[in-house]
């Protein structure tokens, strides 16, 4: 393998920036091949930076044309530009202003970084490091400019013009079929937040009044005859700026708000000073196109690139490292409008269902890192979940430490003080420190310590003394470059449940140690390696109710029973435990039954978990407070790659899938009845409208909830086949769809085909084709996904389609990705390969499918190993050969 591992950009390196750039002035002339970019920069020497420094600005592939200094034009031919680097070795003490002009070509560039082509539109994309790509920079985001931007173009190829900020002069350009626009972004910025669009594209408009009377213009651009297809959209902005209004306080600072749909797009979206750009698929939607989870996705990535606003851009970072500044701090906030939005105990279900399957994934493997990495090689290879969604639960955890009027006042300081500036991660924390009164240095080590905690729960109980003495332990593993661990800051959310549903009181003995907050809350601290509590005053033996509302991300190892389990999952009052409950005994049905088909040997058929869901269909039915959206989650088993985490090593995906399988069927056929009376019930009349709203939503996935379970029991084959021709919404259609496939056989053939006929002329619905067939568990699927990579509707410049296709057979088939004869992972490593060149960002992200390769039983981890030797041999950019460097390690 190559050894030449890319260098590492260390944070204990950080230095100021040598020069500061006050204003920059471009004039972008757009070509599909031939782009002249224009900049004209005003720059100072930083008297934070090193005296005598040189100025040295990034480039990436750039071709110079011309460099100008205070008006005097440089030769180029004495080398002081190159592609990848702009260096000028001359006092420069006084302020001055540098002129440059380079030479692009947009259609060439498959990297979909800086600026490129995308459909029937010029877009950009700068983040992280993609403004090098256009001209030369200082491209870092502690450097903030003020941008005025003329874009030029053909009217007939670009008759719409898009850039940052407020719009200013237009018009056309005489004798010629060229029109420009300029626009002006009066708030500075660092050069990853600069954006334009132009091209043929048609557009919705709506206008927005903020709590202070200001008017502001909102547009959404999508491809031409999409229109129809935003408003879904349109209405999500509209919620999200009223609700950070009301939430947070923070109001639009611009005239104009738009949104650009792009079909061509590296990552969701981009929250670009006024102009966000989009992946379509997070913006075009309609009843018969969309599913319910589109929607919701849609939804929450409108408010994340919306909320940036004041979360990244307002306030952005200092340097890469607290990338989570911005993104961690703005999932929690579009967490919370969801959980607003919709079903709260639903939304947080979710989140920490992604949470576990991503981020504690990530935690566990070579890829490893605190939520604020100490160095990285390849700043992309760092949008992970642990910066996004670690980072968010560890403000959550903030919020729940402090309470959340300590935490509005620490957000408001925040919003004062750091406004305009790029700021770090200790800013950020001093500002709650500041407002609460608390010492937050402890809670520090949540961003500078990687690894997930476990807390061990062991209780006694004293029948005569009526007292239970719960003890709390935290230990933390080594993970790459962290071999020990210092104690964190936990909070531990606890209740007590009697066995038989009636509410229990929850005393702390005066002989604990316990805050008259935690007294009060019930959300006790753990703060050093263990702790004790002792709960008095109690007639009989209660069940613990641990961690709720997940009040930490931590595994919790506890010795409650399957019969206690059971009890939660009827009785307790936290949602969320209810759940977790369910999980948990599922998860142990389903080790039990992996080690024991390992053996040889036979599972169990589930029964007593059969009867505490068919108990939880009919409070459902009765519609007691169990929403049908919660009811939904509580019907849905770990999936395979849940059971294999908990498993840890040595894992075998046919065991485990073997298991899940049989468990599947057996209470798909125990629980027939009220899975057939749950269908129907939730069946929707005829000509019925459709609703994207959270509790028609709520009723469809239980709906399908209850189909798919009794697919799985081999009862629901004719009733899949009348859904899917009579459906009237994509949510219904392609869940109808799945079971079909899934099942195999000519009826799955026949609807796969027909669903393709049907909408073989939209790249974002034939997506879910791509994907549904891909995660296939059957035996010919490899060969499947080898054919449909030479369908017409295939394309490997297309980031969507790879990660529809290749991404979903990588990361949701767990038998034929892991297939014994290695057979998936050279099929992974073929397509590496092949985009390595042409977009390493989405090559290196493909790669993650093999970051648990080392907890696989020994055949399959000969094979990863050799499919990872091979990438690791001919990885050429620096995005591939960090990810398998670190896994080798």
């Amino acid at each position: 393998m190559r050894t030449d591992a890319p260098p590492l950009i260390k944070l204990a390196d950080y230095r100021p920036p040598d020069f500061l750039i006050a204003t920059v002035d471009l004039d972008i002339s757009l070509d599909l091949a031939a782009t002249r970019v224009r900049s004209r920069l005003a720059i100072r020497r930083n008297p934070a930076g090193r005296a005598g420094a040189p100025l040295v600005l990034d480039g990436d592939e750039l071709t110079p044309v011309s460099v100008r200094l205070d008006g005097v034009a440089l030769d180029l031919a004495a080398g002081f530009a190159t592609s990848q680097k702009l260096t000028i070795d001359a006092p420069l003490n006084k302020p001055f202003v540098l002129e440059i002009e380079t030479l692009l070509n947009p259609r060439a560039n498959t990297k979909l970084m800086g600026l490129y082509r995308s459909g029937s539109a010029f877009c950009t994309q700068c983040e992280a490091e993609g403004f090098r790509r256009i001209t030369y920079f200082l491209d870092r985001p502690d450097v903030l400019s003020v941008y005025t931007t003329r874009i030029e173009a053909d009217k007939t190829e670009a008759p719409v013009l898009l850039g940052n900020g407020n719009p200013g002069a237009r018009g056309d350009i005489a004798g010629t079929n060229r029109h420009f626009a300029l626009w002006h972004d009066p708030h500075p910025k660092p050069c990853y937040l600069f954006a334009l669009v132009g091209g043929r594209l048609d557009a919705i408009h709506d206008r927005l009044v903020t709590a202070s009377g200001r008017r502001i213009a909102l547009g959404i651009y999508v491809e031409p005859g999409k229109g129809e297809r935003a408003h879904y959209a349109m209405d999500a902005l509209r919620r999200s700026m009223r609700w950070d209004e009301k939430a947070f306080g923070r109001e639009y600072d611009l005239d104009v708000f738009n949104i650009v749909a792009v079909s061509d797009f590296n990552m969701g979206a981009m929250e670009n000073k006024g102009l966000n750009i989009f992946n379509d698929k997070y913006v075009l939607a309609l009843p018969d196109t969309a599913t319910d989870q589109d929607y919701l996705h849609i939804e929450a990535v409108i408010a994340h690139e919306y909320f940036h606003n004041w979360t990244g851009n307002r306030i952005t970072c200092r340097d890469w490292f607290q990338l989570c500044l911005k993104e961690g701090l703005t999932v929690f906030r579009d967490q919370e409008f969801t959980a607003d939005e919709r079903s709260r105990p639903v939304k947080r279900i979710a989140d920490v269902r992604n949470l576990r399957a991503g981020q504690f994934v990530e935690d566990s493997g070579p890829l490893a890192h605190n939520v604020r990495p100490d160095a990285y090689a390849e700043i992309n290879n760092f949008y992970t979940s642990t910066v996004y969604e670690k980072g968010a639960e560890v403000i959550r955890m903030l919020k729940l430490l402090i309470g959340a009027e300590a935490f509005r006042q620490g957000m408001d300081l925040y919003f004062t003080r750091c406004d305009g500036t790029a700021a770090t991660m200790e800013d950020f924390v001093a500002c709650f420190a500041e407002a609460s009164g608390r010492d937050l240095a402890q809670f520090m080590r949540w961003y500078n310590q990687a690894g997930t905690p476990v807390v061990t729960a062991t209780q006694e109980f004293d029948e005569g003394a009526g007292a239970l003495t719960l003890t709390l332990a935290q230990h933390t593993g080594p993970t790459p470059g962290q071999d020990t661990k210092e104690p964190f800051v936990i909070p531990i959310a606890l209740g007590l449940v009697d066995p038989r549903g009636a509410a229990t009181r929850m005393r702390v003995s005066a002989a604990t140690p316990a805050t008259p907050h935690e007294t009060a809350s019930g959300v006790f601290e753990l703060t050093t390696a263990s702790r004790t509590l002792t709960f008095t005053g109690l007639k009989q033996r209660p069940i613990v109710s641990m961690l709720r509302q997940f009040s930490a991300p931590v595994k919790l190892v506890s010795a409650l029973g399957d019969d206690g389990l059971l009890a939660l999952l009827r009785h307790d009052s936290d949602a969320f435990n209810r759940w977790q409950a369910a999980q948990t005994y599922a998860t142990r049905l389903l080790i039990r039954a992996t080690q024991a088909l390992r053996a040889g040997g036979a599972a169990e058929d589930g029964g007593e978990l059969a009867e505490a869901l068919r108990s939880m269909l009919a409070e459902a039915a009765a519609k007691q407070p169990l929403n049908p959206a919660l009811a939904a989650q509580l019907l849905t088993l770990p999936g395979e790659a849940d059971i294999a985490r908990d498993i840890g090593a040595d894992i075998d995906p046919d065991a485990i899938y073997a298991a899940r399988h049989g468990l599947r069927q057996s209470l798909g056929k125990m629980l027939e009845a009220p899975l057939r009376e749950t269908y129907e019930r939730l069946t929707e009349p005829a000509g019925a409208a459709y609703s994207p709203d959270a509790a028609s939503a709520g009723r469809r996935a239980l709906r399908n909830g209850a189909l798919d379970l009794l697919a799985a029991g081999g009862g629901a084959t004719d009733i899949a086949a009348r859904q899917f021709t009579d459906a009237a919404n994509m949510t219904d259609k392609l869940a109808a769809l799945s079971v079909l496939a899934h099942g195999g056989g000519a009826a799955g053939a026949a609807a796969l085909a027909q669903f393709y006929e049907a909408y073989s002329d939209d790249p974002l619905i034939i997506d879910k084709w791509l994907s549904l067939q891909a995660a296939i568990p059957a035996a010919d699927t490899l060969d499947n996904v080898r054919a449909l990579m030479r369908h017409k509707a295939f394309s490997l410049a297309n980031p969507n389609r790879v990660r529809a296709l290749i991404g979903s057979f990588a990361m949701a088939n767990m038998t034929q990705f892991n297939r014994r004869d290695g057979a998936g992972y050279a099929l992974l490593a073929e397509v590496v390969g092949s985009l390595d060149s042409s977009n390493p960002q989405v090559a290196a992200r493909l790669l993650g499918a093999l970051r648990s390769w080392k907890t696989l039983e020994a055949g399959r981890r000969g094979h990863a190993l050799a499919a990872l030797d091979r990438v690791a041999r001919a990885a050429s950019s620096p995005d591939v050969r960090d990810i398998v460097t670190r896994m080798l390690a």
